[in-house]
């Protein structure tokens, strides 16, 4: 059992932690169990025991296999007569059912250099799952397998797997198209595509193949030259040919990144065990095979059968080992190594192969680019024999790529083995498929690719070409001695590296030379290999460069698809770059969008970490090579050069995945919900409409009436429990109460931005509700001014107009400006106001159309003194003409000097309402006014009882406390002061802390 499994099944079946003294006081009451068992509880516990069975059950029973596996030693004879015994270590996986009455197709499963058959086993596995009888073996020359390393050569391992075919016709339990002809299937990656291609040229009983990530010229691939010379005048790639000697000539890598067999490329199994595991009489199954060290590799001379080899060659065969330390050392390929490497290349057999071939191809591959997948498509269609190419976004560099790339191609392999050796199904499709990176997953924020398909295969030439010129300076670039320090494109298994070493570690300075164009106007898909004419200048004559194609984003680094650059040896150079002759450079296939505004970048480098340089120092002079040559001049007087880069596209249609389906059909779901949602609130908007059509007579005039309003929250809070007041015409209304007393919430509701849980509110008789025509008569300021901050404040004010659909000449503009004050600052924008004077912008958009109800919450927050008075005369003035205001405040002396009316509101209901001298009531306290303010505050101190009131004003007011008003202005005139006029004094606030007292506290209004 997994174990993470174990791991929840350990915490769900924990038992409970007794309570702690804490918990429920310091010493809980225990209960007896008896009264703690209900029925109810029973049965609960009795489901979920029965489920935890179930699940403990299905975790730890045993899976069940739908095939057997046997582990055997091959024997088989290869050579060049075909004579020379080799044991191969093979796994043969046979699916259930398969007989002699019912034999199964097979599948001769191959891996990739350095691998085992057990860097196959999960795809051996998943095949055997389908259907297929698969056989996986290690070729020669790895693991316990005997032997040494051909590479693939034709009398060796190809003469291997032609046995292996003779072992599968031998079983009664395998479909036969004839005697001793298998119905058979051969797959591989890498090394093991290599192998399926060279097979079905020599042994015509295979019936179809897969090979992937693989090469079509060996002698191209480790040797490339980008403008079309023989691989004799090729770059060595000694960075990719190193990993390869040492992989086979030590204790192997396990497989080189070559992919497996269901469509999984990339990846490696050696980290299974089961039938396939490598443990032999041993029996740990951590032990070298016999031979090798742990630590140095192959033991010359160990490995049962094999014969003596030399320490520098491993497992290597003499010759293949002879060509590489030739090459290596002088860097140079020959006539000799580069027949034997085609030797072992499919390129000159493909018209022999007339297996129907799916050729599947990583676009993140410096070992074998896509150009190989389509030198082999295009020899193998030659001879009519059908043939499918798919690119996916991993590769040697890239490994599997993500699982929608991996998805695609299990589902195109099994489609192609199912028809072309199962005989199920429909004849596949010929159409090229490709993929690209197109973000991130939303859930595991792993990568997603997106496939695209087209009918016909265009090749790396792509259907149509787009150009892009790029110029710049004829520059003189270095070679570094024995090439050494290198500029580094890409590393062997981590294409996607490449992209980080811009400005990093990537081109030298010094050593490399840039040619840049204007930002794209439009984006390109491009898909195939571009290509761009480029001249050289050399001292010697001679010149090994390195051509690169960036994609350069105006906000982020300039990126080299999967690192690939194409290796360039020209010969018979002239010392002078202007009698050099344009040539062109093939640049490796991409698969690649380039945005529009980004900029493309040639770049040619002397240096690259991965090939091999000539040892002198030298210095290059290089230009751009297109038509017209060169295009003017930069400071300084060097030539401007400028070319052509051709980008070859595809336009292909995207192909549906789980997960596109998924999200379409999330999309589809989440837009059914919005339209029911639509449909909901117009039907309830459309109820609440017919409902306005009806008005109630005694209220038609009226502008706002109040009844029995209730607002009563989820959670149980009661913002108001009942308020019934009315505002008429001309009226100045102030709604007054403590905070949480519930004017906030009345207001919007009364707005219409939160609906009542009872009561009703009627605006010239119309009931009001969200949404109701009756609004528009309505002005308003509640819970703070909002405005766009890049607008001023007259563009927000006519923004807002037209927003309400109404007449342009009912805005009434001038007035509201003029209400407003701002002068000169209506024209800034908003966000440079402060907050006083975003205060009145807003009155001023509330007073736009002079609407008959004004609704102010906290109208005078944040203005000055002045502008407070000239508030209160601008709300009365307001008030006049039929229309009424409703003011929200807590600044009781501007209530009491601009309203004409108040409603105070305490704890949810109305404590007191009508004019607000009433509520004011009689004073006991009284306000002289006299001639000698000093001199009367002598005489009253001593009159008994009688005492002077602290004023903000600074007015004379006295508590008479019973005296008679008429004796204290006598004391006052007998004195010799001066009494102008007595009046009783009690102001609002007196009255307001009467009603709701001076300690009161609300609870928080909403």
């Amino acid at each position: 059992m997994p174990s993470r499994l174990l791991a929840r099944l350990r915490r769900v079946l924990r038992p409970a932690e007794p309570d702690r003294p804490d918990a429920a006081g310091p010493n809980p009451p225990a209960r007896p169990w008896r009264a703690r068992l209900t029925r109810r509880r029973v049965v609960a516990g009795s489901t979920v025991v029965v489920l935890l069975a179930a699940l403990v059950g299905w975790a730890v029973w045993p899976e069940q296999r739908s095939y057997s596996t046997t582990d055997s030693m091959i024997t088989v004879r290869s050579g060049p007569n075909g004579d020379q015994p080799v044991d191969l270590d093979t796994t043969f996986y046979l699916p259930e059912g398969a007989s002699s009455a019912r034999p199964a197709p097979a599948v001769l499963l191959a891996h990739g250099f350095g691998g085992t058959k057990r860097s196959v086993s999960s795809d051996a596995q998943d095949l055997a799952d389908l259907g297929y009888a698969v056989l996986t073996y290690t070729a020669r020359g790895f693991g316990r397998s005997t032997g040494q390393i051909h590479l693939d050569n034709p009398d060796y391992e190809v003469r291997d797997a032609s046995r292996l075919l003779d072992w599968l016709a031998q079983r009664p339990d395998i479909r036969k198209d004839a005697a001793g002809d298998p119905r058979v299937g051969v797959v591989g990656g890498s090394y093991g595509g290599g192998l399926a291609l060279l097979l079905a040229a020599q042994d015509q009983r295979v019936d179809a193949i897969v090979p992937m990530i693989t090469w079509h010229d060996l002698a191209r691939s480790f040797l490339p030259e980008s403008t079309g010379r023989e691989p004799v005048d090729g770059v060595f790639k000694k960075g990719w040919a190193g990993i390869f000697f040492g992989s086979g000539s030590g204790g192997g890598l396990g497989g080189l990144g070559a992919p497996g067999g269901a469509g999984n490329p990339g990846g490696s199994s050696d980290d299974e065990s089961g039938p396939d595991d490598e443990s032999g009489p041993e029996g740990t199954g951590n032990e070298p095979p016999a031979g090798q060290d742990p630590v140095l590799g192959t033991v010359p001379g160990a490995v049962p059968g094999a014969t003596p080899t030399d320490p520098a060659c491993g497992r290597f065969a003499a010759d293949v080992c002879a060509a590489y330390l030739r090459i290596a050392t002088t860097g140079r390929g020959d006539p000799a190594a580069v027949e034997l490497l085609r030797r072992s290349s499919p390129a000159g057999v493909l018209d022999r192969i007339k297996a129907p071939t799916l050729l599947v191809q990583g676009a993140a591959d410096t070992l074998f680019p896509l150009a190989e997948a389509d030198a082999n498509a295009r020899g193998i269609a030659a001879a009519g024999t059908p043939v499918r190419v798919a690119w996916f976004t991993g590769g040697h560099d890239g490994g599997e790529g993500p699982q929608t790339d991996q998805d695609r191609l299990r589902f195109l392999m099994a489609q192609w083995l199912d028809h072309y050796v199962k005989g199920a199904g429909e004849a596949p499709s010929a159409s090229f498929t490709w993929s690209r990176i197109a973000g991130f997953d939303a859930l595991d924020r792993g990568l997603v690719a997106t496939g695209f398909s087209v009918a016909d295969y265009p090749g790396v030439g792509g259907a149509a070409t787009s150009t892009v010129g790029v110029a710049g300076p004829q520059q003189r670039i270095a070679n570094p001695p024995n090439g050494n320090p290198a500029a580094i494109s890409a590393l062997p298994f981590a294409g996607g590296f490449s992209s980080l070493l811009d400005g990093v570690a990537g081109d030298l300075p010094g050593q490399h030379a840039r040619f840049e164009s204007a930002p794209l106007e439009h984006a390109v898909d491009v898909v195939g290999s571009p290509s761009v004419a480029i001249r050289a200048a050399s001292p010697t004559g001679e010149a090994v460069l390195f051509v690169k194609l960036y994609d350069v984003d105006p906000t982020g680094p300039a990126a080299l698809s999967n690192g690939l650059v194409a290796p360039v040896r020209l010969t018979g150079l002239p010392a002078d770059i202007a009698a050099a002759v344009p040539v062109r450079v093939t640049l490796p296939a991409i698969v690649r969008r380039i945005e529009a505004g980004h900029r493309l970048r040639i770049v040619v480098a002397s240096s690259d970490q991965g090939y091999a340089t000539p040892a002198e120092p030298v210095t290059y002079t290089v230009a751009l090579g297109g038509a017209g040559g060169n295009v003017g001049a930069v400071p300084g007087g060097a030539a401007l050069t400028g070319a052509e880069v051709s980008l070859p596209t595809v336009d292909g249609t995207p192909i549906a995945t789980p997960a596109v389906a998924w999200r379409w059909t999330l999309v589809g779901l989440l837009a059914a919900i919005v339209l029911g949602l639509v449909v909901v609130v117009a039907v309830v908007r459309r109820r609440h409409r017919r409902h306005d059509t009806s008005i109630v007579p005694g209220y038609a005039d009226t502008p706002l009436v109040v009844r029995e309003l209730r607002k009563e929250y989820a959670d149980g809070f009661v913002a108001v429990s009942r308020i019934d007041f009315e505002v008429h015409r001309g009226q100045v209304v102030g709604l007054l109460g403590p905070n949480g007393a519930g004017k906030t919430t009345t207001l919007r509701v009364l707005m219409g931005l939160t609906q009542p849980t009872a009561g009703e509110i009627h605006v010239f008789g119309h009931r009001l509700v969200p949404g109701s025509p009756v609004l528009s008569r309505i002005g308003s300021l509640v819970e703070g001014p909002g405005f766009l901050p890049h607008l001023s404040g007259l563009e927000n004010l006519r923004a807002y107009w037209r927003a309400t659909g109404r007449k342009w000449a009912d805005a009434h503009f001038d007035e509201a400006l003029e209400i407003a004050g701002l002068g000169d600052s209506v024209h800034r924008k908003t966000r440079k106001y402060s907050h006083g004077m975003r205060q009145r912008l807003a009155i001023a958009q509330a007073m736009l159309g002079l609407p008959e109800l004004l609704v102010l919450d906290e109208p005078t927050d944040g203005l000055d003194p002045p502008q407070i008075a000239e508030m209160r005369r601008v709300l009365r003035r307001y008030a006049t003409d039929g229309r009424a205001v409703l003011v929200s405040s807590h600044l009781l002396a501007e209530v009491e000097q601009t309203c004409t009316h108040a409603v105070v509101v305490h704890k949810g209901t109305i404590v007191a309402s009508g004019r607000v001298d009433e509520i004011v009531g009689e004073s006991p306290s009284t306000q002289f006014d006299v001639s000698d303010d000093a001199a009367a505050r002598a005489v009253l101190d001593r009159l008994d009882g009688v005492r002077v009131l602290p004023d903000p004003d600074g007015g004379l007011v006295v508590d008479t406390n019973g005296t008679a008003r008429s004796e204290v202005v006598a004391e006052l005139v007998r004195a010799g002061v001066g009494v102008d006029r007595v009046v009783p004094r009690r102001r609002l606030e007196d009255a307001f802390l009467a009603l709701v007292g001076e300690n009161s506290r609300g609870s928080g209004d909403r």
